[in-house]
C-alpha cells in the first residue's frame, strides 16, 4: 500500500488549511524540541486525519497504530497461524512504522491545552527503538501504564515543558481554533487520507 512521500503531494492545488502537513511541522517541532521524543523519525510515520462518525465532542480524538508487531517483529502467530500488517510505503519506497491518525470535527472541538497534550499522547506511544512496536510499560495495561490518570497528566507536563522552550506561534497557533473557525479563516479544511492497512496472512 502506497502513501504520498509528503502530506502536500497530490494537494497542493487545494484551497484551504492544510490539517495534516501542519499537525507534521507541530510533531517535528516536539520532536526535536523534546529529548523524549528524539528517538522519533517523523519520515518514518503517516499522518492521516478520518471523519469521525459522529459530531459529539467525546470519542476517540486521535490514535496511533503500530505497523509492527512486538519487539519490531514483521509477523505475529495467533491461533496457529502467522500474520503480518499490511505495508505502508511513501511514493519513494520509504516504508512506513507508524500510522498516526486524528479525527476531525472532534479532535479540534477540544481545548487547546487537551490539543496538544492528545498529540503528545500520541506520540509517547511510539517505541524508543522505533521499530514500528508501542512503547511498552510494565504489567497488564502495557500502553497506557497501570494508571490512566498519571499518564495523561504527565503528558500535560510534557505539553508545558515544550511550550516552555519557546517554539514559534506559527507552528501551534492552529490549535486555538475549533473546526468551524478554522474552516471560516482559510476557506476550508483538508488533509492526507490513508485507508488502514489490513491484518493479513503471512506467505
Amino acid at each position: 500500500m502506497a502513501c504520498p512521500s509528503s502530506d502536500c503531494h497530490r494537494l497542493e492545488n487545494v484551497r484551504g488549511f492544510n490539517f495534516t502537513l501542519h499537525m507534521r511541522t507541530l510533531c517535528a517541532d516536539l520532536a526535536q524540541r523534546l529529548p523524549e521524543l528524539e528517538h522519533i523519525d517523523l519520515e518514518r510515520v503517516a499522518i492521516r486525519f478520518c471523519q469521525a462518525r459522529k459530531l459529539a465532542r467525546h470519542g476517540v480524538q486521535a490514535t496511533l497504530t503500530p505497523l509492527r508487531f512486538e519487539q519490531g517483529e514483521l509477523t505475529s502467530r495467533r491461533r496457529g497461524r502467522a500474520w503480518t500488517v499490511e505495508r505502508l510505503y511513501d511514493a519513494s519506497g520509504r516504508e512506513m512504522l507508524y500510522l498516526l491518525s486524528f479525527y476531525l470535527p472532534r479532535f479540534l472541538e477540544r481545548s487547546f491545552e487537551e490539543k496538544l497534550a492528545t498529540v503528545l499522547h500520541e506520540l509517547w506511544h511510539i517505541s524508543p527503538r522505533f521499530d514500528g512496536d508501542l512503547r511498552r510499560h510494565p504489567g497488564r495495561c502495557y500502553a497506557h501504564s497501570h494508571s490512566q490518570r498519571q499518564y495523561d497528566a504527565a503528558m500535560h507536563q510534557l505539553a508545558q515543558k515544550w511550550l516552555s522552550l519557546d517554539p514559534p506561534e506559527a507552528i501551534y497557533e492552529f490549535l486555538r481554533l475549533n473546526f468551524a473557525q478554522l474552516e471560516r479563516s482559510h476557506g476550508g479544511v483538508f488533509g492526507q487520507r490513508i485507508p488502514t492497512p489490513k491484518l493479513i496472512r503471512a506467505s
